[in-house]
């Protein structure tokens, strides 16, 4: 699993001066409100560059708690009840994302922030796992302490590679109004192989992590996506624990699914849907006392409301998955942006014609633990350099033969 921050960043940054905060009124309230602003995310306004300027758009620098200065665009919309928190996928920036950010907003009737992750875009600092768990926390912050959004009116939103910074906010927030994840991974290592049980060095850890989310979950994944695969998608809906009717977009790929009419008509109703549950933080204890491992949710339901209704079909249905021509006017959408990298997609094009893709008529039929267990060619090389390094044997994670044949590493212990 690699980071591929564009190169060179689509946009730059301008620091701009910012009023002093006004003076304090009570001089006794003075050590109050110095600890309360310790507490406090750093953040200073800059002007982004080479974007189109909208209004309502603002962008700040945010220092997080490992050292890193990342870069987090805010845009307003009046009378806007939630707000979304939105972590990109892979090889993008707020450049790339900023007509969608802007065209999202307008559609949603949301706020919503978005950030880059560190070494993306003009964000300081090295792109890691652990700098992305910081990076996303730093926007949570900036949002709570600069913009006022309360927890219970954010939606935090993960994008491919994103969805491992999101699922890890929402397992350590109660009182998230709920997560969306698109074309979603279980776990980095599974992108390469269909591996049956977790490892240490694993990335984004998601399959063990979806279970423990308290809030609705909407899973939006394309039937044709060649980099992530639809089972992904499929597997983390399955583990949720209050799930939301699922998007699966027949046709759509790994990069292009905000280009169908379908993506932004569910997404409405998803959150028509949630403005409908109480802000209230007793909420989430209501939902921990009965069972929920198998709630599914109704899009013209408030969620609180069904706690005893069973999803009893896993295909989509014609609202849900349905083969449509992708919209005209959206143009913005950068067809290089590769949510985990266009660079993997030239390497695993040849890949494409070697593998069946599943249908939405037999989704029913397929085992919820399959995968391709063939491993993407377009990753050997990863394999190859594991090897190398000695970290473990990669050919160990293929499914054993029928054999009696001990594996290469049986072999030298024996």
């Amino acid at each position: 699993m690699a980071f591929f921050p564009p190169n060179p960043p689509s946009y730059g940054v301008v620091d701009e001066e910012e009023p002093p905060p006004p003076a304090r009124a009570a001089q006794g309230t003075n050590a109050t409100a110095a600890e309360e602003d310790a507490c406090k995310v750093a953040t200073r306004r800059v002007a982004m560059t080479g974007v189109r300027w909208s209004v309502g758009v603002e962008a700040r620098r945010v220092r997080t708690r490992r050292g890193s200065e990342i870069i987090a665009m805010y845009v307003r919309h009046p009378g806007a009840s939630l707000t979304v928190l939105f972590s990109h996928g892979n090889a993008a920036d707020l450049g790339n994302m900023y007509g969608i950010f802007v065209e999202l907003s307008a559609r949603l009737h949301v706020n919503l922030m978005g950030y880059d992750y560190s070494g993306y875009g003009q964000s300081s600092g090295k792109p890691s796992e652990a700098n992305t768990y910081a990076d996303i926390e730093a926007a949570y912050k900036c949002l709570v302490d600069v913009y006022g959004t309360r927890q219970e009116d954010i939606v935090l939103y993960g994008q491919s590679v994103g969805s491992g910074p999101t699922l890890d906010l929402a397992v350590r927030l109660d009182h998230i109004r709920a997560v969306v994840l698109h074309s979603a991974i279980l776990s980095g290592l599974r992108v390469m192989y269909s591996v049956k049980k977790t490892y240490w060095f694993d990335i984004y850890k998601n399959i063990d992590k979806i279970p423990h989310v308290k809030c609705p979950v909407l899973v939006i994944h394309g039937t044709n996506d060649d980099v992530v695969d639809w089972s992904h998608g499929k597997r983390l809906w399955e583990l949720c624990r209050q799930k939301y009717e699922p998007l699966w977009i027949e046709g759509g790929d790994h990069g292009n699914l905000e280009r169908f009419p379908v993506y932004a008509r569910h997404l409405k109703k998803f959150l028509s849907a949630i403005k409908k549950l109480p802000a209230e933080k007793e909420s989430a204890a209501e939902s921990e006392k009965s069972p929920a491992e198998n709630k599914t949710l109704s899009d013209d339901v408030a969620i609180c409301e069904v706690p005893s209704m069973i999803s009893r079909r896993l295909e989509p249905s014609r609202k849900s998955a349905i083969h449509e021509q992708p919209m005209l006017g959206t143009g913005h959408v950068d067809k290089r942006r590769r949510s985990t990298g266009h660079r993997e997609k030239a390497r695993s094009s040849t890949d494409r014609k070697e593998r069946s893709r599943r249908s939405v008529d037999c989704f029913d039929r397929i085992d919820e633990h399959e995968q391709s267990e063939k491993p993407r060619k377009s990753f050997d090389r990863i394999g190859e350099k594991i090897r190398s390094m000695g970290l473990c044997n990669v050919d160990c994670f293929k499914e054993p033969s029928h054999s009696t044949e001990p594996c290469p590493s049986e072999r030298k212990q024996q």
